[in-house]
């Protein structure tokens, strides 16, 4: 925006002003003036018309034209200065008497149709005024009253000219013009000196402030100056000497700075090479921190599974009854001291960043159940009421790290089933949010139990720390659970709280974030045999009651619910028959007694009667079974036991539903793994889902076989000899018409930027082994198009040139996630069924080559760390990785898994020293137990 100068405001204050002032009082006058001549005119010519109708009255009455004109010429002649034309009309609008210096007598008339007025008009024309105005006779009415009437008799016209009056209000208007020139041009004078004396000295000053202000500060104002103008001269030329003298001063405390500075950058220098020494130092300790962590875990653990491996094995030779006490104790003292060194790996891995949350189907009610159903031995032998009710609401198939959350579950309710004594341990399972397929879900675990006082709940989340010492000797622990549970939650995108009250119980909850699988697991119950049945339910405790009773509402069931045996009988008087009797029953030193009372009381008016106790006690379960009822739960109540109880035909051995050629997805997949357990694996479990499976051994075979083939949908190993599986992709979409063929990455493992990497690269999605069917069928389903023409169901293996039809296979059971106990098993024959698709064969084949291969693998592992290899050592540790995911060792691959992570985020083989000490041991007990599971599979089958 342009800024208006010191000059402009002379202008602007000066000449502006007085014009405006001098125009408005000219145009003022000019006016009045104007208005003045223009009324004089008008009176002038009123004075003259009016006399002079009324002296026209007689001589019109006696019609005499002589005399009035006569008048009128008179008149005419004595103010000719303004008259132009007079003239007579009478009553009927016609000329009686002119003027002799008449005009144009149509001028001057009434226009047609107008009356005379009753006083004197003018109107306009031209230049000219024309007046009008009545001659009136009156006439005496009344001499009394001295009423008179008038009768218009005529009218007279006038014509006045204006042309004098115009030439004196235009003299007007010019004389107003000049005063107004004359007073801009006197104000323009006095403005031109103001400049001259003001405006111009000031402008030096400012160009003299600004060659200052560039540094100049040599510059000075000069000339003589008149009033305060010499003062600011002064001022100025003051102010540019101060700034001189500063500006000598300033650089003489800059040199003195730069001095200083240099000796402090010196001392800086010193301490920097002192800290980079105590980081060295800090560097090495922590090194030698975690290598004291590895040690003493290796060399706690190597003589603890020796004393649990030999215990079992002394357990199951004949003893005594107190023998086998002590053994049993000796057992669970052992694996209670593994727990605790697990719990300080955990925290070393969450303080280092090392944690990796994984996001894999699962399904979140089964999750939830298996971790209740292994603490429900603790809560039966404190003879406490552990419950668990789910949100019927919320959907069960989701997508996250299974694992963590039952972790984050069993540490939170181990600790309710610890600080409580007597009473009830109850979890809910809801949801905060569900929105655009992600579950924000809360699980709240409440106790009765000791509770907490103020200055405890303050350090309730520290390290190593519980609420005070005696607490830690009464009950034992490490004091890193809720840390541990708290991090995990964190890493979910979490959080996690409590509220206590001491002497009143705790409650803590946590919340974590799922995606929703848009894929059913396929564990939906088939309850319809159970709608519209009558079941009387007696449970004592609320909390049981309303879970329990939420799940058989569900099912369609008519629920009939009690609190007392005063209710129970209440029911059975209003009803005579029910279809089944649901009783809940703490263990009392009288429960075996009133269970049978019970049990014949009802046996008269129920079909079947199930019970539910606190208690896995065989002998206890068989006795009350025997007293009538048809079988006997152990508390707590899952839907998938009340299913089995309820419905037992439906989980009769032999009695699942097998998956005929019709129920499969009706299109070609090729798979392409160098590892053959792995390839075998993936072959089986595809082959339950889809018609045809092609399995190729590298890269290059699967660029082959697309050339002549095509697929459906192509699952793709990373690290292969030959040709790996990133060439592969780029051959197949560029070289064969397989070019639009979803291609999923299979990969042992994978950290995040290496998977974003696989996906910029053009893999359609990528999947971390191990594989189950769950995640298959959610790749399948979300990927593949499902219009491709229907094969004929082949195998197609390159690796054995073999082609063979497939024949009928049992559906595989839903997927599961192994708890998070079993990671510490050397080898977990269940896990391995499992992720063998529960094919025994395939099992003992997988996992018999990969402890054949593992000596060899030792060998060439403990090379290529000699030699510093580490190129070769991430493809050894990445294939032994690959084939840890399906063989059931769950302690081996949880190392192997965070060696690659560690290597592949560039830590050197010296950081990884601890490691590797763990890594070996696993396999040695890797080795050293497989015979014993091998015979012991063997037996089974025979």
């Amino acid at each position: 925006m342009h800024k208006i100068s010191l000059k402009d405001w002379v202008i602007l204050l000066t000449i502006v002003p007085t014009t405006l002032i001098a125009f408005s009082i000219a145009s003022y006058f000019s006016y009045s003036r104007y208005d003045e001549l223009n009324n004089f005119l008008t009176q002038r010519s009123q004075s003259i018309i009016e006399p002079l109708a009324i002296a026209s009255t007689l001589p019109m009455l006696n019609k005499d034209r002589v005399q009035l004109r006569n008048l009128m010429n008179f008149t005419h002649r004595s103010q000719s200065s303004i008259i132009k034309s007079i003239a007579v009309f009478t009553k009927d609008n016609q000329v009686f008497v002119t003027s002799s210096y008449h005009g144009d007598a149509n001028l001057l008339r009434l226009k047609a149709g107008q009356v005379i007025p009753d006083g004197t008009i003018f109107s306009k024309t031209g230049d000219d005024f024309i007046f009008h105005s009545p001659i009136v006779n009156e006439t005496l009415i009344n001499d009394a009253t001295r009423s008179l009437s008038q009768d218009n008799i005529g009218y007279i016209a006038m014509q006045v000219d204006s042309s004098k009056i115009r030439l004196k209000q235009q003299d007007q208007m010019i004389f107003s013009f000049l005063i107004v020139l004359f007073g801009t041009a006197f104000s323009a004078f006095f403005s031109y000196r103001l400049i001259k004396n003001f405006t111009r000295p000031i402008g030096a000053m400012v160009q003299a402030v600004d060659r200052i202000r560039e540094g100049k500060l040599e510059s000075r104002v000069t000339g003589q100056l008149i009033g305060e103008l010499n003062f600011l001269k002064n001022g100025v030329n003051a102010m540019a000497q101060s700034l001189g003298d500063y500006q000598e001063e300033m650089q003489g405390s800059i040199d003195q700075a730069t001095t200083d500075l240099r000796e402090s950058l010196e001392q800086f220098e010193i301490q920097n090479v002192e800290l980079d020494i105590a980081k060295r130092k800090a560097q090495e300790a922590n090194k030698v921190k975690s290598e004291f962590l590895a040690n003493m875990s290796h060399e706690l653990r190597t003589p603890l599974n020796g004393v649990i491996g030999f215990t079992r094995q002394v357990l199951k030779t004949p003893l005594t009854i107190t023998q086998r006490d002590y053994l049993q104790t000796i057992e669970r003292s052992s694996a209670n001291l593994l727990a605790i060194i697990n719990d300080i790996l955990d925290f070393s891995k969450l303080d280092a960043g090392k944690m990796v949350i994984e996001n894999i189907p699962f399904s979140m009610r089964e999750a939830v159940e298996d971790t209740l159903t292994l603490l429900a031995p603790t809560s039966h032998k404190k003879n406490i009421e552990l419950s668990l009710r789910v949100n019927p609401q919320l959907p069960d198939a989701l997508i996250g790290d299974a694992m963590r959350i039952k972790q984050v579950l069993i540490n939170l309710t181990s600790n309710a089933m610890k600080f409580t004594d007597k009473g009830s341990v109850d979890i809910d399972v809801d949801s905060e949010r569900i929105e655009n397929n992600i579950a924000i879900l809360k699980v709240t675990i409440k106790d009765t139990g000791i509770g907490m006082s103020n200055e405890q709940q303050k350090t309730i989340f520290d390290a190593f720390g519980q609420a005070d010492k005696s607490v830690t000797r009464l009950y034992g622990g490490t004091g890193l659970g809720l840390v541990i549970s708290q991090r995990l939650v964190n890493e979910m995108n979490g959080n996690m709280g409590f509220s206590t009250e001491q002497g009143q119980g705790s409650t803590f909850w946590f919340t974590f974030r799922c995606e929703v699988n848009p894929i059913s697991l396929g564990n939906i119950f088939d309850n319809h045999e159970l709608s519209g049945k009558s079941v009387l339910y007696f449970e004592p405790h609320t909390h049981s009651r309303i879970a329990t009773s939420e799940i058989l509402t569900d099912w369609d069931l008519d629920v009939h619910p009690a609190q007392n045996l005063a209710q129970v009988n209440d029911l059975l008087s209003e009803k005579s028959h029910f279809d089944f009797a649901l009783i809940s029953h703490d263990i009392t030193p009288t429960a075996l007694v009133e269970l049978k009372e019970l049990i014949a009381t009802l046996s008269t008016n129920v079909t079947q009667i199930h019970l539910a106790i606190n208690s896995n006690s065989p002998n206890l379960q068989e006795a009350l079974i025997a007293s009538g009822a048809k079988s006997c739960l152990s508390k707590p109540i899952t839907p998938e036991r009340l299913n089995k109880v309820l419905l037992p035909q439906n989980h009769l051995l032999g009695n699942t539903t097998s998956t005929t050629e019709e129920n499969k997805i009706p299109i070609k997949i090729l798979a392409v793994d160098d590892n053959e357990a792995n390839l075998k694996l993936i072959n089986e479990l595809l082959l339950e889902q889809v018609n045809e499976v092609t399995t190729v051994l590298n890269g290059q075979e699967a660029v082959n076989i697309c050339k002549n083939e095509k697929f459906s949908m192509i699952f793709m190993d990373i690290q292969m000899p030959i040709m790996d599986g990133i060439s592969a992709l780029k051959s197949i979409k560029a070289m064969t018409f397989n070019d639009n063929t979803p291609i999923i990455a299979v990969t042992a493992h994978a950290l995040k930027e290496e998977k974003d990497k696989l996906l910029k690269l053009g893999f359609d999605s990528y999947m971390t082994k191990p594989i189950d069917e769950a995640m298959l069928r959610h790749c399948i389903y979300e990927y593949c198009d499902l219009t491709q023409p229907p094969h004929v169901t082949t195998i197609k293996n390159n690796s054995l040139n073999r082609t063979h039809l497939h024949k009928n296979i049992n559906e595989t059971k839903k997927s599961t996630i192994e708890p998070a106990h079993n990671n510490n098993k050397v080898i977990d024959w269940p896990l391995a069924l499992k992720r063998a698709g529960n094919k025994e064969e395939l099992a003992k084949e997988m996992l018999k080559g990969l402890v054949q291969s593992l000596p060899e693998t030792k060998l060439n592992i403990s090379e290529a760390l000699t030699s510093q290899d580490v190129e070769q050592l991430k493809i050894l540790i990445h294939k032994l990785n690959g084939a840890c995911c399906y063989s059931g060792v769950p302690s081996l691959g949880r190392v192997v898994h965070q060696i690659e992570t560690e290597l592949k985020s560039d830590v050197t083989i010296d950081d990884l020293e601890p490691e590797f000490f763990e890594f070996f041991e696993h396999i040695d007990n890797v080795i050293n137990q497989a015979p014993e599971i091998f015979n012991h599979s063997t037996k089974n089958k025979h």
